[in-house]
């Protein structure tokens, strides 16, 4: 919740305000500059603390999320016999001064509780049998304490209703205490494993570091998704696929006055209307923009024979995200230059897709893809080296042309489950519930003199979301189309 300072009324004159009294004019008594602090005044506190109906503060929270947190609690605590466990939700960032970026709980931290509350921790306690977890939130500030109309943080007078206690504990199907009563929770704690966002974490866990194997056991839990994530994860990429059209339809819009900002901004709105808002900074990059990997400044224009390259994602209101590619051409047609790379592109997605599946090694993919741009970079006659050379471990002249990876897991963040060991991610196969995205591409950028001119400004990615299934797979975001053809199509159906 963003923090803002308060607001006061300014005392005034009849007066031009720069006419100066004279002396032959009565000078006015001289108020006193002092504004009286509100919190010290008696009749305003009096005031304040009554005539207050109570609103609804019931927690916004997603349908299932209580059993689906208790879950994972229950897997997690089977991995963690006789630890006590600390998970903090953390707290939002000083965008400048005293304004806020908005608050984002940590990932474990919600996949664990299902609680969305900002400076939130959640403490599973060791029994015989695994854990008792309690969740502890800061006391809001209701009518009748100074808090309410003093604390903009916490005030319900600044943030609206805000869910107390019993509010979480019943939404959640968690015990729910204030945080104030964290450190009686540690007192006596044998071993505390701590995780999460510990930006601003409370003073009582300052001398428990943080624990690098609970961030890795919980990012390797986190990898099989069970069936509420995957029922989440495909409504992130439904409505994604969605927020593809809204965009097109806008790009004559975006040639014509609105550049790259107005396609991300119509992605952003889109996102944020229909889940929490975008998964990860919105990627519009057009023409000499499309091969920068991270283009997210969007400041350019969006050029009508340039390729356009989007890549976008919605994150759900259970702050599951997709993460989609597509490149298109702003004119609804591709170039012969732009087809001939899109088309190369389209091949090593294609082989990636068909590497993955359960039992497979997670670089299997990779290989696929990144065999099939060698090869037809070699065609083209852009490699110093032969194919076999420059996929051998010592060559990778290739990916000059791709110089990052091909996937990676997906889910409560893009790039899911990143704290994992080798062994557990790109060392291990794939497994069935894990959801990954295959991403190939080919980046020509505008001052690369290794390729020709006809060649340079040229990007494309393609990027599916897809799921591991018990026989292969299933691609998420297979609504839209991967192949020139079929983008130009669905591109004038929209219109």
């Amino acid at each position: 919740m963003p923090r803002q300072k308060g607001h006061f009324m300014h005392t005034h004159t009849d007066a031009h305000p720069h006419e100066q009294p004279t002396s032959s004019m009565p000078r006015p008594s001289e108020p006193d500059p002092r504004l009286p602090r509100l919190a010290e005044s008696a009749g305003f506190i009096e005031y304040m603390g009554t005539g207050w109906a109570t609103p609804d503060r019931t927690p916004v929270t997603v349908p299932g999320v209580a059993g689906a947190a208790a879950a994972h609690r229950q897997r997690l605590s089977a991995v963690s016999a006789g630890s006590t466990i600390v998970v903090l939700a953390g707290r939002a960032p000083v965008r400048a001064n005293d304004t806020y970026y908005d608050f984002r709980p940590d990932s474990d931290f919600f996949w664990l509780t299902g609680c969305s509350a900002e400076d939130a921790v959640v403490v599973m306690t060791p029994v015989s049998g695994g854990h008792d977890a309690t969740l502890y939130v800061p006391a809001p500030a209701y009518p009748g304490e100074a808090g309410f109309f003093a604390d903009a943080a916490h005030g319900e007078l600044w943030v609206g209703s805000a869910p107390g206690m019993p509010e979480w504990s019943a939404a959640l199907d968690i015990e729910t205490k204030p945080l104030s009563q964290l450190a009686a929770a540690l007192r006596g704690a044998s071993e505390v494993l701590l995780a999460g966002n510990t930006v601003a974490a409370p003073r009582e866990l300052a001398e428990f570091p943080v624990s690098v194997p609970l961030r890795r056991t919980l990012a390797e839990l986190r990898m099989i998704k069970d069936a509420w994530e995957l029922a989440e994860l495909r409504r992130a990429v439904d409505d994604s696929v969605d927020g593809f059209a809204a965009v097109a339809r806008e790009i004559p819009n975006a040639i014509a006055f609105g550049g790259e900002r107005w396609l991300q901004g119509t992605f952003d709105r889109y996102a944020r209307t229909v889940g929490n808002g975008p998964g990860y900074s919105t990627i519009v990059g057009s023409g000499a923009h499309a091969p920068i990997l991270h283009w997210v400044r969007c400041d350019g224009p969006v050029l009508p024979d340039a390729a356009l390259l989007l890549d976008m994602g919605v994150e759900a209101r259970s702050f599951y995200t997709a993460d989609v590619t597509r490149t298109l051409p702003a004119s609804g047609t591709f170039s012969t230059a732009q087809r001939a790379v899109h088309d190369l592109v389209e091949a090593s997605h294609r082989a990636g897709l068909a590497a993955v599946g359960p039992g497979r090694q997670f670089s299997d993919f990779h290989t696929a893809s990144l065999e099939v741009i060698a090869r037809g970079l070699h065609d083209w006659g852009l490699l110093p080296v032969s194919v076999d050379e420059a996929l051998s471990a010592e060559g990778q002249q290739h990916r000059r042309y791709i110089v990052c990876g091909i996937g990676h897991h997906l889910g409560l963040d893009v790039h899911d489950c990143a704290q994992s060991s080798y062994e557990a991610y790109q060392g291990a196969p794939m497994a069935p519930g894990m959801v990954l995205t295959v991403e190939p591409g080919l980046y020509f950028h505008a001052w690369d003199e290794t390729v020709p001119p006809e060649l340079r400004g040229i990007g494309v990615r393609i990027e599916d979301d897809i799921l591991v299934t018990d026989s292969g797979s299933d691609i998420l975001s297979d609504a839209l189309p991967i192949d020139a053809s079929g983008l130009e199509q669905w591109m004038r159906a929209l219109a």
